[in-house]
């Protein structure tokens, strides 16, 4: 007796979800549909947009799109949505809907990657950064970092990555391989580049993997260019900084200098 109520909770929920799908479906007008299926638009849900318009949230690789269907129900408008004061209303629905969801997908592979680790893990701040041991503008980020990581501030995570110069997958399995990598970037760093572990052997296959790793992550993120820095703001949400940082986007990034 039990096996067959079992059963029919199961099939009654089986019911259910196909009933839900096919109003789902229902709910989706034709020229919506096909629109977003030849533009290969994934419609994420209906959102309730300003003026009464039918509206949709769709996805469009790793960008939000917004359509709104015309009153006559055979047409459909693909753009964004403004305000009489000109306000993006679409990129509210954006962030919370895609890029919020993202981002925190992103931040769960940066913290599962193999940086070098700089600072305390109880540093209220945390900092991911692509490095290539011969970029300049590198070096010069990690100098300014350091006094709010020797503060206890923020904790500095170093992700090493090897396109600019021949020789800097050289360097990175050098500093990757040393007995503490996280001291040999240190000194690599101090020196001005000038000071790396002598390499013993050709880089191991982890090492390979782990540079090969990090500059698939780094090109998933968009980044092109180092230094690549990534945190999360006040809200939680994750910050993307390309090149060496001003001095407000550094205070944005680690809080007031300590």
């Amino acid at each position: 007796m039990l096996q067959r109520l079992a059963k029919k909770k199961v099939l009654l929920l089986s019911a259910l979800m196909v009933s839900g799908l096919v109003r789902a479906e229902e709910t989706l007008p034709d020229v919506v549909k096909h629109f977003s299926e030849q533009q290969d638009i994934k419609i994420i849900k209906k959102i309730d947009a300003p003026g009464g318009a039918p509206a949709w949230l769709g996805q469009y690789q790793d960008m939000g799109v917004t359509l709104f269907l015309t009153p006559d129900g055979k047409h459909v408008v693909s753009g964004y949505l403004y305000d009489e004061k000109g306000t993006n209303l679409s990129e509210a629905f954006f962030q919370k809907e895609i890029y919020a969801p993202m981002g925190r997908e992103m931040w769960k592979k940066l913290n599962a990657a193999h940086p070098l680790k700089e600072g305390a893990e109880t540093a209220p701040r945390k900092v991911f950064v692509f490095a290539d041991p011969f970029c300049p503008y590198c070096k010069q980020f990690w100098a300014e970092a350091q006094p709010w990581v020797k503060a206890g501030k923020v904790q500095l995570n170093t992700l090493l990555v090897a396109f600019l110069n021949p020789n800097s997958g050289r360097n990175a399995s050098a500093i990757l391989n040393a007995k503490d990598p996280v001291s040999a970037w240190k000194a690599y760093e101090l020196s001005g580049g000038k000071k790396l572990p002598k390499p013993e052997g050709a880089a191991s296959r982890e090492t390979v993997e782990i540079l090969q790793n990090h500059q698939t992550l780094m090109d998933s993120l968009g980044a092109n260019a180092t230094p690549a820095i990534y945190y999360l703001n006040e809200q939680n949400e994750l910050q993307q900084v390309v090149g060496m940082p001003d001095a407000k986007q550094l205070e944005a990034m680690f809080g007031p200098k300590p």
